[in-house]
């Protein structure tokens, strides 16, 4: 009887898995980052200036 050849790198089923993982993390960090910046006075100040200037593109402001 004849064993199969293995691969070198050994069974890689879990990698997928992995890889959704560490994305989701990054993800979670991003939008906690993002959360913070917004809610804060820089981000008050910045809505704030990005709504002054579209208006004033627009000649509403």
């Amino acid at each position: 009887m004849t064993r199969p050849i293995t691969l070198l790198h050994g069974d890689e089923h879990g990698i997928t898995t992995a890889e959704y993982a560490v994305g989701t993390a990054a993800g979670a960090g991003l939008a906690g980052l993002l959360y913070k910046l917004l809610t804060g006075g820089f981000g008050e100040r910045m809505l704030h200036t990005l709504f002054d200037h579209v208006f004033s593109l627009l000649g509403i402001g």
